[in-house]
């Protein structure tokens, strides 16, 4: 009986980014409009790209067929 390879999820490709050293990255929320409410140094620290914690960088992981 032969296994079953694990398939990529695409949308998960498409919002997540795996670093060399194994940490998981995402863009912000709260970016895209309603800008004028929000201070130019808030803006630019929604710029950046977050890091997943805990449970959900393994859930990630796996979802990206890397675990």
């Amino acid at each position: 009986m032969t296994k079953t390879k694990q398939k990529t999820r695409k949308s998960a490709v498409k919002r997540f980014k795996v670093t060399s050293s194994g940490k998981v990255l995402h863009r912000s929320q709260k970016i895209r409009h309603l800008k004028a409410g929000k201070s130019k140094r808030k803006q630019r620290a929604l710029n950046l790209d977050k890091s997943v914690e805990g449970t959900m960088k393994t859930k990630i992981k796996k979802l990206l067929g890397i675990a």
